[in-house]
């Protein structure tokens, strides 16, 4: 997943026609909750332990199709080879796009995942068509607590007052700089907050840098949004899931300040999705925002680049950043087999202590003791821990990416590429979002 396009494409999937559709599909009825293939209570309970049933081949289902990929499967390798003779595990690998249509259906049929791996944006949504079974028995026979991880990304796997996923890790948005086009300025690193960031931004320019940093009016201009949003004081939905809240004065300071980069000539106007990115690798951009697994393609595809990461600087007031996780699930598939349910469960736990080596990939580890590990305490992406109360996740709304690609994404686009005033662009998409959050409770019976 170290490419922009692999990443902006399973953010925006609920948003797709077709995803939507064959979600809806698969209820069987109005309710989407109401077409499950097995109740959530129809688990047995994990005690804990190793596994010492009969041996069971698990299908473990992910889309770590870039250069993630030969960490996860290392990890997979260790754990078939330690217990070779009892539990098989299968890693099959799609596309994120591909993996999450596919994966209800499949798993209606028997034919899915008994274990998967899925975005944190993405556990209302199955849990509440009871594709996902509630892990509480894992983690309390476990004696794992929020104290074990980051809080945020440990809170973003509760649904409904029970907890359905183990996070192995968090990844968040963050500030790439150009080395040596900060030492034309005398600076050594990016600046944290907003005066000095401008200030800057227009030494930058007048250093013969003409247009020092790009804002993009697609990917991943929502993510930034998100960010400045929260920064500002700003919530994205109310608690109950009725309302989109992001149209606020909040969000109208954030998507401005991101517009007024292009009135003061910072950005270029209308810059083409994943033009800042590659500018960026070419040496022509001296700061751009995107996510921390853009390290590994960092190091591999722009070796003659000399490049630093910080934390997105603190625009609003108040340190925040937008982030996501993978987490571990277990299906209602597994849930018809006792064996692998024991099974499914030991394996969720044994990699999530792998978390260590899944740093390599270019993740921060979600558990606060892999982060700890002098193994990877020098990677670049754990220094972004170092204040865990930044990490913000969208809410555990069934649907949620729906309202995001719909109503969100295209608002920011809109004031971007200036077809409308940030209040205006909000306003237009907040009516669309709350109608679409109010399809949702229809549809998922919430």
């Amino acid at each position: 997943m170290t490419s922009s396009f692999s990443r902006r494409s399973f953010l925006g999937l609920t948003g797709a026609a077709g995803l939507t559709a064959a979600l809806a599909a698969c209820g069987g009825g109005t309710k989407i909750g109401s077409g499950s293939s097995a109740p959530a209570s129809a688990a047995p309970t994990f005690s804990g332990g190793e596994y010492t049933g009969p041996k069971v081949t698990l299908d473990y289902w992910n889309g770590f199709t870039g250069g993630d990929g030969p960490h996860m499967r290392a990890m997979v390798e260790a754990f078939n080879k330690e217990f070779s003779g009892r539990i098989e595990v299968r890693n099959v690998t799609r596309r994120w796009e591909d993996l999450y249509p596919a994966m209800p259906t499949a798993i209606s049929a028997g034919k899915g995942p008994d274990v998967a791996v899925i975005h944190n944006d993405w556990i209302g949504t199955f849990a509440a068509r009871q594709t996902l079974i509630p892990l509480d028995d894992v983690v309390g026979a476990l004696e794992l607590t929020e104290a074990d991880f980051i809080p945020a990304v440990w809170n973003a796997g509760v649904f409904d007052g029970k907890r359905y996923s183990v996070p192995l890790d968090v990844h968040s948005l963050g500030d790439y700089w150009n080395r040596k086009h900060l030492e034309k300025i005398g600076l050594t690193e990016a600046p944290a907050d907003k005066d000095s960031y401008e200030k800057a931004l227009a030494g930058l320019r007048d250093a013969g840098i003409a247009t020092p940093f790009w804002m993009p009016n697609k990917w991943p201009a929502h993510l930034m949004f998100m960010s400045l949003l929260w920064q500002h004081g700003g919530e994205l939905y109310s608690e109950d899931g009725a309302k989109a809240l992001w149209g606020s004065d909040q969000g109208a300071q954030a998507l401005g300040w991101m517009v007024e980069q292009i009135d003061k000539g910072y950005s270029p106007a209308k810059v083409a999705i994943d033009t800042q990115y590659a500018a960026f690798k070419n040496d022509k951009v001296s700061f751009t925002w995107d996510g921390i697994w853009q390290i590994n393609d960092l190091k591999t595809n722009a070796k003659s680049l000399e490049w630093g990461l910080s934390p997105v600087p603190n625009i609003g007031g108040t340190p925040a950043v937008w982030s996501a996780s993978h987490n571990f699930v277990l299906t209602s598939q597994a849930g018809k087999d006792p064996n692998k349910v024991q099974a499914a469960k030991f394996f969720i736990d044994s990699m999530s202590r792998q978390s260590t080596e899944w740093a390599k990939a270019g993740m921060i580890p979600a558990r606060n003791s892999a982060r700890q590990d002098p193994a990877v305490a020098d990677l670049p992406q754990v220094g972004m821990a170092k204040d865990v109360g930044i990490f913000h996740f969208l809410p555990a709304l069934p649907g949620v990416g729906d309202v995001q690609s719909k109503a969100l994404e295209l608002a920011v686009a809109k004031a971007v590429l200036k077809e409308a005033s940030p209040a205006e662009a909000l306003k237009e998409g907040v009516a669309t979002a709350d109608k679409l959050l109010a399809d949702n409770k229809r549809k998922y019976g919430r």
